[in-house]
């Protein structure tokens, strides 16, 4: 009896351990749909212009970002300074990255490797659902990225996507906030990272 209660107290806190906050108190509800949608950057007539501050790791960078699909699974990002100086230069295709260009002071493998993940999360547009779970206004969706996991929370009454949460099995590694008044463009963006000293900050340009 004495050794039934240690193992279960054991896998108790095993479990307690290993759960992810992102998923703590929500109850899981079966599902049908098999996709879950971003639809902020699927447009390709526009051209989605933000001012953008990007900080890392104690240095700090302002000026414009632009995305732009380009074709069916193809986006590229591009980041310049308020005077037309290019900062970066990235294109997505599928699978595919490409640094078409980035100043010295970013061209560090890790740094790249981080902006690379962190701006295909935010211009993929589908993903395969794998875990639906439901809290009081919200539905989010848990999603498969290599081995990681992704998860979209959709606002239960306007079907708006808020928020994206990347997380290993047992730990949430960075967010995706993001703000739209009409659903269909997002009006601000915030990246932020757990354990890297990497954010950025997008606002929507806005014609004077």
């Amino acid at each position: 009896m004495i050794r039934f209660l240690a193992i279960s107290l054991l896998a108790t806190v095993v479990l307690t351990s290993c759960s992810l906050k992102t998923t703590e108190g929500l109850r899981q509800v079966p599902f049908t749909k098999i996709e879950v949608e971003n639809p902020y950057f699927s447009n390709a007539e526009i051209d989605y212009v933000y001012k953008a501050k990007i900080e890392v790791y104690g240095k700090n960078f302002g000026g414009i970002l632009i995305i732009k699909k380009i074709a069916a699974k193809s986006h590229r990002v591009v980041f310049t300074t308020e005077f037309g100086s290019k900062l970066f230069d990235f294109q997505f295709e599928d699978d595919t990255f490409t640094k078409n260009f980035i100043v010295e002071e970013l061209d560090k493998k890790f740094i790249i490797n981080i902006l690379k993940d962190d701006f295909k999360l935010l211009v993929n547009e589908k993903a395969k659902i794998l875990e639906v779970y439901e809290s009081e206004n919200q539905r989010i969706y848990k999603t498969h990225n290599d081995e990681r996991f992704n998860f979209y929370f959709i606002n239960a009454g306007t079907g708006q996507l808020q928020k994206i949460v990347n997380t290993s099995k047992t730990k949430e590694k960075m967010e995706i906030d993001f703000t739209s008044s009409d659903g269909k463009i997002a009006d601000t963006i915030a990246i932020k990272h757990n354990n890297i000293k990497l954010t950025i900050d997008l606002e929507k340009f806005k014609k004077e």
